[in-house]
């Protein structure tokens, strides 16, 4: 725990905890709860941030861009007082004018027409992939769910639909770890992670220039919005790098949340298997009930004031993302996994100007792989602990031996 030298204010209660502490992100649930408890704003000293955990308060937040801006850095540090480890994003570290323009070019690529035109290829990828899973298993092979499908999954079908080469796809996965642990402290954890990835980085470079990116895709189009004056040359491949840091990790984890969601509650998944359109249904709610991203920061632009708590400039907050998807002030019974829920309001996207553009298509890749998995398989029973994958940021999972009970 880093301990911090500001003194704590006066009219904000206090919970001194470190969301970055290995048990913190093994059994977050409890501490969400002490922090949603506390009030709508608290103070933690370990880094002398305000932290909001209800969802009222994180909502408020992420839907007052002006106020708590995103450029000084979505995560721990602030880029207004130390440098940025790496270029910022021009669409998650950014504010407007710039960030709308950025925004603009990169909703109209995901755009919902989009996911329509990719849907069958996602679709016929998510079956293709759960019966050779089933072959495998029925020749005696042990299925890992995120291993051999949470992982391998996103890993074809997204950079396919960018138009990154086969070869060396699995740097995103060390890139994305290393980028979401990189919003935290600079713990041990970060410092792993960036070693494993700093052999790569070349190649994750590479891959966002256009001599690298086939034709047809996602990264394609973003270079033809540099041919038509949208952007420069220069930002081109910072979007593409956006594609590629935030595409992959998030749905890997998504799905690996949503398929230990329904092992872990067979009769939900009994729901599933004889109703298949609650695939999405069933994913939004895994969503709300184990967020991929638990925490974004913003950076408050000016002395304000928040559920009557008054926040100085250039104060650092932290929203939990995952502790407002189970405050039972917005949800009833918030810790209930209900496939028939329709979670609407719920914060595993962000919310406001900065909600997460990629969405559309994540959604997509949730719901097919479940509707895939509801067709063929009538049961996903665990063979053992799942093994979480700890990060500053995400909820992520490292292994879930399975069964899949064929129809």
């Amino acid at each position: 725990m880093t301990s911090s030298t500001i003194d704590a204010p006066a009219d904000v209660p206090v919970v001194d905890v470190d969301p970055f502490a290995d048990d913190f992100l093994t059994h977050p649930q409890e501490y969400h709860r002490r922090l949603r408890d506390a009030g709508p704003v608290v103070w933690i000293p370990s880094y002398g941030i305000y932290g909001c955990a209800q969802h009222v308060s994180v909502h408020a937040v992420l839907n007052d861009h002006g106020t708590f801006i995103s450029g000084a850095g979505v995560g721990l540090a602030n880029f207004n007082k130390e440098a940025p480890f790496r270029p910022k994003s021009l669409i998650l570290e950014a504010d407007p004018p710039s960030h709308t323009k950025a925004r603009a070019i990169l909703a109209r690529i995901l755009s919902p027409r989009t996911v329509t035109q990719i849907r069958s290829t996602f679709a016929a990828e998510a079956e293709s992939l759960i019966e050779r899973l089933l072959q495998r298993q029925a020749a005696g092979e042990k299925i890992d769910a995120v291993k051999d499908l949470a992982e391998v999954y996103p890993l074809k079908v997204f950079p396919d639909a960018v138009g990154v080469g086969s070869a060396g796809r699995e740097n995103l996965l060390l890139y994305g770890d290393m980028i979401f642990n990189a919003f935290g402290p600079r713990n041990e954890r970060l410092r792993k992670a960036a070693e494993k990835v700093e052999p790569v980085t070349a190649w994750i470079m590479a891959h966002c220039q256009r001599e690298n990116l086939s034709k047809d895709g996602f990264g394609e189009l973003i270079w033809q919005a540099a041919d038509a004056g949208e952007i420069t040359a220069a930002e081109a491949p910072m979007l593409v790098r956006s594609f590629l840091s935030a595409g992959v990790d998030t749905t890997i984890s998504g799905i690996a949340n949503a398929l230990f969601c329904l092992a872990s509650h067979p009769d939900q998944y009994g729901l599933l298997h004889k109703d298949h359109s609650l695939a999405r249904p069933a994913f939004e709610e895994s969503l709300r009930y184990e967020s991929s991203v638990q925490t974004f920061f913003r950076t408050t632009s000016c002395d304000t004031e928040l559920m009557g708590v008054s926040l100085p400039k250039d104060t650092k907050v932290v929203t939990f993302l995952a502790a407002a998807n189970r405050d039972e002030r917005h949800w009833p019974e918030p810790d209930r996994f209900d496939v028939q829920r329709r979670p609407a309001g719920h914060m595993a996207f962000g919310s406001g100007i900065h909600g997460c553009v990629g969405q559309v298509v994540a959604r997509l890749e949730g719901e097919v792989v479940l509707t895939a998995l509801a067709k063929r398989v009538s049961r996903i029973e665990l063979l053992g602990e799942p093994k979480r994958r700890l990060n500053n940021t995400m909820r992520a999972m490292a292994s879930m031996p399975v069964r899949l009970i064929p129809a």
